[in-house]
């Protein structure tokens, strides 16, 4: 399915540097799987998250994590692009010494190449006690102390690493594998699109009278309901909250700037465009 908004409102936007994917969003979704377990000392990230999940079916979902310690840890954060072929990268990685403690996480889980695969946000804290956040590299990073995890998604569709045109990044793109209902959505958001329109257009094409929204993303000069206007075109970002009722979609987010700033808070409806993508898991209440 897509959706797109053809009055453009005078949202904050970023060229791209490939052509205008015609579907500006994409979903799709079946019956719900839902998971609790703690993630295992030792093992990456990616391990620890990968196997539970598998065990269950799960082919597509988003996973919260919370608590806990990681070492090694490893992570990127938003950059702008100097590369004509990206409108926003990211910066170089990040390995601070010693125990880094996870305040939240959220994580896409799907495929790249075959394999297991995340895509993940968070927030946490360093060894000097600096709080940053940013994107977790899931392959470097080691669980040090159980981490709390908890899981939902489905095994009727899947989230695949897929070329995105319109981007030039590999991206997690939804893709079915039958005709479910749809409890459970995968949703990708293409750049430029206002995120609560399409959220609540997916809804509606879907049938999903209320849902909560989980995931991550990323967004142009994000703009919160209490009037702050956050001044980077590239970010990284985590949905604390969101949640669609009576076809309004409410998002509270996390989200770290290029200059590592954190800022919080509900967004303003209507005002906010995906940078690259939004991978979202839309669970139907």
């Amino acid at each position: 399915m897509s959706g797109a908004d053809p009055t453009r409102p005078g949202f904050a936007t970023l060229a791209q540097p490939g052509p205008a994917r015609p579907e500006r969003w994409l979903a799709a979704g079946g019956a719900l799987l839902h998971r609790d377990f703690d993630l295992a000392p030792g093992r990456t990230l990616l391990d620890a998250v990968a196997g539970p999940l598998a065990a269950t079916g799960m082919r597509g979902g988003v996973v919260h994590l919370a608590g806990g310690s990681l070492s090694p840890f490893a992570y990127v954060m938003p950059a702008l692009s100097a590369d004509p072929r990206f409108a926003a990268y990211y910066s170089e990685t990040h390995r601070p010494k010693g125990e880094t403690r996870l305040e939240r996480a959220s994580a896409t889980f799907g495929e790249r190449d075959g394999a297991p695969f995340l895509h993940v946000h968070g927030t946490w804290i360093e060894p000097d006690g600096r709080r940053r956040a940013g994107h977790l590299l899931p392959l470097e990073v080691v669980i040090a102390d159980a981490v709390r995890a908890e899981a939902w998604g489905t095994a009727a569709a899947a989230w695949r690493v897929l070329p995105d045109a319109e981007t030039n990044f590999p991206l997690f793109t939804p893709v079915a594998s039958g005709d479910a209902p749809s409890a459970c959505l995968l949703l990708k958001i293409q750049p430029n699109e206002e995120i609560h329109g399409a959220i609540e257009a997916a809804c509606r094409a879907h049938r999903l009278a209320a849902a909560r929204v989980r995931g991550i993303g990323s967004i142009v000069r994000p703009t919160f309901a209490d009037g702050r206007v956050i001044p980077t075109d590239a970010s990284e970002v985590l949905i604390r909250d969101g949640t669609v009722r009576d076809g309004v979609a409410r998002l509270d987010i996390a989200v770290v700037d290029v200059a590592g700033g954190i800022h919080e808070g509900v967004l303003h409806r209507g005002a906010n465009a995906a940078c690259i993508t939004f991978e979202l898991c839309l669970t139907a209440e």
